[in-house]
């Protein structure tokens, strides 16, 4: 078994509470080399992981020991440094969110094709069991043709730190958004939607970004995508709900459940102009008894299995993480292709580029010091 040598630039929630806590777990991974302009978590990384550590990103650079470099810095610096670890020659796996405008994402795609080294971004949602679970229900046909998904990242809390600042892409769209986003887009289907989107910053963010957004992703041949991400939701709702032709699904984090009626199994009606009425003559609505059919998830097999999945983070190995970094070694090792690849990543970007573009109350200083 090929081990792949790892280093991890940024020692903060990702860097250290989700790479540097899962690879450690992972015997097909070893932590190398830590990055981190803090001393102490220097000094943590060392006891962690037996491993060089490094105030400079650029000291990696010398090293010839290095399969693959996480980066996991601030969310502004994403770019500019993934496109220094490509450029330098080392595979690259970028913390989200990857970037805030697709020429920085072009950018690093032609690093990454120009030299011919791997580049990955940490979408690990995409393995989250209950979005699979809804791709699963969506993709057998029972719902009938799927006319909207609503999906609500929601909760109520306040916020003080530099994931407040749009100087440092923070914001409720770059912060927990590219984890929902790449779901929506993914049950979208190909293709840019229309994007609408509005954006809100109240007392409870101590920052200028937003905390509140609603996202509405459109297009003909699909279904209507209504995205939620706020932080002033006091009563949170399901975070799925579909709605189908033939039938729904409710989502939470760790349930599903679904009802479907089969068409050939209705009675058979004829549409009228006539009023309707019943049989003593009186005016009445339509009414008819349907056979609905149900389905549950976790099944009483799944239970145990789906506590692994319950967190983002999930550092085991039958968690998101876990399945993240196997895809990750098969392409790494057996040069297997990417499931969550930088192209449709770009889409994710696009997208946020438009919703800041729209915003311009909230987002405007920052896509002018762009230009």
């Amino acid at each position: 078994m090929k081990q792949i040598r790892v280093a991890i630039i940024g020692q903060g929630r990702s860097g250290r509470g989700i790479h540097g806590d899962y690879l450690p777990t992972d015997d097909r991974f070893q932590v190398v080399a830590v990055v981190d302009e803090i001393a102490k978590r220097r000094e943590y990384a060392r006891g962690e992981h037996g491993c060089d550590t490094y105030a400079d990103h650029q000291r990696l650079f010398d090293r010839d020991d290095i399969d693959l470099i996480v980066n996991a810095t601030y969310s502004h610096l994403h770019a500019p440094i993934s496109l220094e670890i490509l450029e330098a020659g080392y595979n690259l796996l970028s913390e989200k969110p990857l970037a805030d405008n697709t020429d920085d994402v072009d950018r690093l795609i032609e690093a990454s094709e120009r030299t011919g080294k791997l580049f990955a971004i940490y979408q690990q949602s995409r393995y989250a069991p209950y979005f699979q679970k809804v791709q699963e229900v969506i993709d057998s046909g029972v719902l009938g043709r799927i006319v909207q998904i609503s999906i609500r990242f929601n909760g109520h809390s306040r916020r003080w730190d530099w994931q407040t600042l749009t100087g440092r892409m923070g914001g409720n769209l770059l912060n927990t958004g590219p984890h929902p986003l790449d779901q929506a887009l993914q049950l979208f289907g190909e293709g840019m939607p229309n994007v609408t989107c509005f954006m809100d910053n109240t007392e409870a963010s101590l920052g200028d970004a937003e905390n509140h957004l609603k996202l509405l992703l459109s297009g003909e041949g699909h279904p209507l995508i209504d995205l939620e991400v706020s932080s002033c939701c006091a009563y949170p709702p399901f975070m799925f709900t579909v709605y189908g032709s033939r039938g729904g699904m409710t989502v939470t984090r760790s349930s599903a459940e679904w009802r479907y009626y089969k068409q050939e199994e209705c009675p058979e009606q004829k549409l009228t102009t006539d009023p309707l009425e019943d049989g003593k003559g009186v005016p009445c609505y339509c009414s008819e008894d349907v056979t609905w059919h149900t389905g549950k998830w976790p099944t009483e097999g799944d239970a145990g299995k789906n506590a692994a999945y319950s967190s983002a983070a999930a550092p085991t190995q039958g968690g998101m993480t876990g399945k993240f970094y196997s895809m990750l070694y098969n392409t790494l090792t057996k040069g297997t292709p990417l499931e969550i690849t930088p192209q449709q990543v770009r889409r994710q970007i696009a997208v946020i580029a438009e919703c800041q573009r729209q915003n311009p109350r909230i987002w405007g200083a920052s896509i002018d010091s762009k230009r």
